[in-house]
């Protein structure tokens, strides 16, 4: 059947700078159809929330894989060849046989064409009324799709029946719409075959659902694959730390960017599911909504052709404090006179001087509290002396972050006169040694005093 399922995930949706995250590869492939006959049951959803164009999407689709496996098996006379079935279950409130295990392409058709949306979500009688169809089956491989768009909301546990079909051989593949409302992706990964990131497809969008039935129907008609080589080359502002686990096969981390996944032969006796697993780390400049890798390369002997996604990651770096420049005195120009004046009051410069700014960063900030802070700025002579310039307090504003963060304060302004006692038309150039303390403390708490 070749690759069937590819994906590629992150561990999370949100880091910090300099924050560590896990990249999964995985992919499932399946024997050649010709030579190895499979039954498959398509469990469709046709609840309430399938109304519209959901429904027919999802119609468009299903139609699709059975013309795909008609003509993979070399199908005639509007019949299935090679001996593969397919049938047809659908739930709501219950579920329904829409069709047996049968070849005939029409028939699969008009069923998957009568369904209506309507009612709730019985994920347990779709499982148990699909698992009736294949307990006669005497094909090499026994397959069921199981598609929803929501939440269980009737019958009894899914968890239970599918973890009992799956230690019976069958496989199990997902394909969950998130665009509906929500769907519970932690069942339906519990639900299908593992590794569940090689058996699972997740979309929001109910128009991609013809493209995902297609593409399964094309890689379940394909051969197994041999001789895979995955090479994932991440972008420059994160590193490749480790490389965490590996279900199958041989990896490699060519340099700090690059990782290769090496597996022999997947998939060419049975369906085969393999997972990499590898760590890395933000490095550089980028924040915000950023992507992981800069590209993913597929070959086997085969020719499977694999376009792995392209997930991203929050990248949430320190936000800046800046301290406010002075407020500009506003004035208008009116008439229309060469020259205005205008008195900005009055400013008084007793010795030449420079501005001094300051950056820092307070550590480990807590969401929600607002931190008061202190900077002295003191200037330090020949002898060790200190002599007082200047002292400035302000407040950071608190973030809402969900973890404690550090804070960048930024240009925080001195004025620093020259030393009376050194000549002014040379004291611009004179090396002067300086000397901040920085105080920082909570000023939100939950202290109460004792009644």
């Amino acid at each position: 059947m070749g690759v069937t399922i590819y994906n590629k995930q992150l561990s999370v949706d949100k880091i910090s700078c300099d924050g560590s995250l896990n990249v999964r590869l995985s992919l499932t492939a399946e024997p050649d159809i010709s030579a190895n006959p499979v039954d498959i049951v398509l469990i469709l959803d046709r609840s309430g929330s399938m109304a519209g164009s959901a429904m027919a999407n999802l119609k468009n689709g299903a139609k699709a894989f059975i013309d795909i496996i008609y003509n993979s098996t070399g199908g005639t006379n509007g019949q299935i060849a090679g001996g593969t079935h397919i049938g047809i279950v659908s739930f709501a409130d219950i579920a329904t046989q829409n069709t047996a295990l049968i070849t005939d392409v029409a028939d699969l058709k008009a069923a998957v064409d009568s369904l209506t949306a309507n009612g709730s979500t019985n994920h347990a009688d779709a499982f148990t009324k699909a698992n009736d169809l294949l307990v006669n089956s005497t094909a090499n491989q026994q397959v069921m799709v199981m598609f929803t768009d929501g939440f269980t909301t009737a019958g009894g546990d899914p968890n239970v029946v599918a973890t009992q079909i799956k230690s019976q051989g069958t496989v199990i593949y997902g394909i969950g719409l998130s665009g509906n409302g929500g769907i519970d992706e932690q069942s339906l990964e519990n639900w299908v075959s593992s590794p569940s990131s090689a058996y699972l497809i997740i979309t929001p969008d109910d128009e991609e659902l013809e493209e995902i039935f297609e593409e399964l129907a094309k890689n379940i008609s394909n051969p197994g694959a041999t001789n895979i080589v995955i090479t994932d080359k991440i972008i420059s502002c994160f590193e490749v730390t480790a490389l965490t686990s590996l279900t199958k096969g041989t990896a490699t981390m060519l340099d700090n960017h690059t990782v290769e996944w090496k597996i022999d032969e997947l998939g060419v006796t049975g369906s085969e599911g393999a997972a990499f697993e590898f760590t890395v780390r933000h490095v550089g400049d980028c924040d915000g909504e950023t992507e992981v890798n800069e590209s993913v390369s597929y070959t086997d002997t085969e020719g499977n052709v694999l376009n792995f996604p392209s997930p991203t990651v929050d990248v949430e770096c320190d936000t800046p404090v800046t301290e406010q420049c002075p407020t500009p005195i506003n004035f208008i120009s009116t008439g229309c006179s060469d020259t205005i004046e205008f008195d900005a009051g009055d400013i008084e410069m007793q010795s030449q001087g420079r501005i001094v700014m300051l950056n820092f960063t307070v550590k480990n900030v807590c969401p929600n509290k607002r931190v008061a802070v202190a900077v002295v700025l003191n200037e330090v002579d020949d002898e060790g002396t200190e002599h007082k310039r200047g002292m400035k307090t302000m407040t950071i504003p608190a973030h809402t972050k969900e973890s404690c963060s550090d804070v960048l304060v930024r240009c925080v302004k001195f004025i620093l006169p020259e030393d009376e006692e050194v000549p002014v038309s040379t004291s611009i150039c004179n090396e002067r040694n300086l000397r901040a303390r920085v105080m920082a403390h909570y000023i939100d708490n939950d202290y109460e005093c004792c009644v």
